[in-house]
């Protein structure tokens, strides 16, 4: 009998301490497994609710949009544009516009009923484009209009056997223009490119302006942060003061790269539009033989040194002039001879 007590007694304990040691590793299996599932649950509601507050917001803030493309405008304009781009010889395109006797010789047109904020110079350099220059001037001619502004579109066209050199060619462009004019501001457009929003004001400002900040092409997203292709603009006291772009660019490629940098170094900032409005849609083509500039990576290292050498002010060209109704035509045979650089 005190044996079966003994053994009843240790029996008692053992229970007990099992009963201590079974709850104990429940609970800590329950933390283990059960408390980071709730854990989570809670985190998700929590991240759940911020993606609905954050939706919510984006809800609110493109009603207000509409809103706004809908019942405000910016200069007297509306907002998106149906973009065409199918193609229309030039003969349809000028009689188009021949019942707007408001524009003169050269595209040169300014409003009647206000005064224009901006005196806007329009280059397009040009080479082998012949069908997209009317479906250019059927997209651009009413969006400024629309935007109240006085502007001129210059055409500079490079003939002889040499690579493309865009940057040359806005640099005879802006000379030329300027020898019409009292130009303020001046728009480097490329013929392909086409704005989606006329609330893409074609003015400039403080700061040089990016405006084609979306291309379709690249699935609008800018390609990088120093990308400044395709549509800029600059004053003219801007333009002068970096020294124009680069001459040296033969091909394409690099040399909005280059003016990127001079703008910068000459203190200033780009600037490109809110939202969608900087979203445009690029003409379908190929390069047509045009070549890729394999020595823009050499010529962008020295970016800072070639500035002041190299552009405006060493620039020399022969240009043949023609004045259409909606354009002046300036042609010119660029060589590499047309502007030297000295050493540096």
């Amino acid at each position: 009998m005190p044996l079966f007590r003994k053994v009843l007694r240790v029996s008692n304990r053992s229970m007990l301490a099992f009963i201590f040691f079974f709850s104990f590793s429940s609970s800590c299996l329950y933390f283990i497994y059960v408390a980071p599932g709730i854990a989570n649950t809670y985190l998700f509601m929590v991240q759940a609710r911020g993606i609905m507050l954050r939706e919510n917001v984006k809800t609110i803030g493109h009603m207000i949009r509409l809103y706004t493309n809908k019942n405000t405008t910016l200069n007297g304009t509306g907002g998106l544009i149906d973009v065409n781009m199918s193609e229309i010889s030039f003969h349809e395109i000028q009689e188009l516009f021949s019942k707007d006797l408001d524009i003169k010789p050269g595209g040169h047109w300014k409003p009647k009923d206000c005064k224009p904020r901006w005196k806007v110079a329009i280059l397009i350099p040009f080479r082998n484009r012949h069908e997209h220059l009317p479906i250019f001037f059927r997209h651009l001619i009413p969006m400024l209009q629309k935007q109240r502004l006085e502007f001129a579109f210059y055409v500079v066209e490079q003939t002889g056997t040499q690579p493309f050199n865009r940057a040359m060619l806005f640099n005879v462009g802006f000379k030329e223009a300027m020898k019409d004019a009292v130009w303020d501001c001046i728009i480097f457009h490329d013929v392909d490119h086409l704005p989606e929003n006329d609330r893409n004001y074609y003015g400039c400002g403080e700061m040089p302006r990016h405006f084609a900040a979306k291309l379709d092409k690249y699935m609008y997203i800018l390609p990088y942060n120093e990308f400044f292709g395709g549509v800029s603009g600059l004053t003219v006291e801007q333009f002068r003061k970096i020294n124009g772009f680069p001459n040296a660019f033969w091909g394409w490629g690099g040399e909005d790269d280059d003016l990127w940098n001079r703008v910068h170094y000459a203190g200033y900032n780009v600037t490109r539009p809110e939202g969608d409005l900087g979203k445009y849609k690029s003409i379908p083509h190929h390069h047509r033989g045009e070549v890729q500039f394999l020595g823009r990576y050499k010529l962008l290292r020295y970016s800072r040194e070639r500035q002041y050498i190299d552009g405006l002010n060493n620039l020399i060209y022969t240009p043949k002039v023609l004045v259409s109704r909606l354009y002046k035509n300036i042609t010119v045979n660029l060589i590499p001879e047309l502007a030297p650089v000295r050493d540096y």
